[in-house]
């Protein structure tokens, strides 16, 4: 564990470069061999304009890291946050629930904000207009959403007071996560089904990107399962019925042209089949 936080607390940026372009390149090849869905689209386009807001998001981030490690050194140094008011715990332990309650408030709870709130839906919802969803989907995030992301990752890190290492070590894990439950694979159900009950599957993320309500409203996980069962937006439906999208865009030469998805947020937002 402690070569762990040893490397983690000093992780390169040509590492993390590596976790995020061999993710991609892992689960684009597994596409390939036990593709859930076989869908007729020209699978680089799709990927080139997803890689765009990939490399957004990067920048975003990159740009903004030292408010995070600032913030995880004022939590740390001041004794602040869930973690260090908690009784000593063996560190496996602690490194657990550190990264359960990054994971609720750095994701999962922006993320139900996100499906509540009309201005943030508005920019959320450039990755719901994604009706070919695959590996490269998992950072289709308008740049105004990434720094939504980004402020709730802090806060976050300020709440659980997680040490930079910990950070890190859940940023990669969040990566590899959101890459996994996008990637178009399948797995047998009832290993999925089971999967499920600890962390978020493919199966049950892509309930997720059902087009219609209740089921897009649901599974706001990104690592762990837990958060959705727990506060009741966990749901199951059969992975063939599921349509990818969102009822208010489902036009696929309007969800396939960057210009119009950067314009999204800005747009009045539509009724269903308009």
């Amino acid at each position: 564990m402690n070569e762990i936080i040893n490397y983690f607390s000093s992780i390169p940026s040509s590492h993390r470069a590596i976790i995020l372009a061999g993710g991609i390149t892992f689960f684009w090849l597994i596409e390939s061999a036990v593709p859930l869905f076989k869908f007729k689209y020209n699978k680089w386009q799709h990927a080139g304009i997803n890689i765009f807001f990939t490399v957004t998001t990067i920048v975003i981030n990159f740009s903004l890291a030292l408010i995070l490690l600032k913030s995880a050194d004022w939590a740390t140094t001041n004794h602040f946050g869930i973690l260090n008011w908690l009784p000593k715990f063996p560190i496996w332990i602690y490194t657990i629930i550190g990264l359960l309650f990054l994971d609720l408030i750095g994701a999962y709870l922006i993320h139900f904000i996100q499906h509540k709130v009309k201005i943030l839906w508005r920019f959320h919802l450039v990755h719901h207009t994604d009706t070919w969803i695959d590996t490269t989907s998992a950072n289709r995030h308008h740049p105004g959403e990434s720094v939504m992301r980004f402020i709730f990752t802090t806060l976050g890190v300020l709440i659980v007071g997680s040490p930079i290492w910990m950070v890190f070590l859940y940023q990669s894990l969040s990566l590899l996560s959101t890459q996994f439950t996008h990637a178009n694979i399948v797995l047998p159900k009832k290993f999925d089904n089971f999967l499920s009950y600890f962390i978020v599957s493919p199966d049950m993320h892509k309930v997720h990107h059902h087009y219609v309500l209740p089921y897009t409203d649901s599974n706001y996980g990104n690592i762990f399962s837990v958060w959705d069962r727990l506060f009741g937006t966990f749901k199951t439906l059969d992975r063939e019925k599921i349509v990818y999208g969102v009822d208010t865009h489902m036009k696929p030469e309007e969800n396939n042209k960057l210009a119009n998805l950067l314009a999204i947020p800005f747009q009045k937002l539509r009724s269903p089949n308009s």
